[in-house]
């Protein structure tokens, strides 16, 4: 006669499965995450909104106003609007004879989100690398 044993359940997990499925998620996030980020790219200061340090070099200020024309402080007339084509022009000129010269966008507090970027990508078309933004300092209560 037989004498049969009891077998007796095994209480581990088999966890194959679950690094399997993980190694797959992970696959599927590293090839759909370039793929979500989108708009332009702009360098953030390290710091939180300390001044710029003043260089040799004064900056060069592309400004949009609250009706969306674009202004430069290079060139002869700095008070009248720029086309599009022209202020890309000028500042590729600068750029050209000094091609450290910083660039900073100056945009009014009442304009449009949009214009300001519009005016960043007509920056970046030009060959600015980088683009800093200027703000008012807040005034202590």
């Amino acid at each position: 006669m037989y004498v049969r044993k009891r077998r007796r359940p095994v209480s581990e997990i088999n966890v194959v499965p679950y690094i399997d499925v993980m190694l797959v998620l992970l696959i599927i996030f590293m090839v759909t995450a370039p793929l979500i980020s989108q708009g332009v790219k702009v360098d953030l200061p390290k710091a939180s909104a300390n001044p710029i340090e003043q260089e040799d070099n004064p900056p060069i200020i592309a400004s949009v106003d609250v009706k969306g024309r674009y202004f430069l402080n290079v060139g002869d007339d700095q008070e009248s609007p720029l086309g599009q084509e022209d202020l890309a022009a000028l500042v590729q000129a600068q750029l050209q004879k000094d091609p450290n010269t910083p660039v900073v966008v100056k945009g009014d507090g009442q304009v449009a989100y949009n214009e300001v970027i519009q005016l960043m990508v007509l920056l970046q078309g030009a060959g600015v690398p980088s683009v800093g933004l200027m703000t008012d300092p807040v005034e202590p209560e």
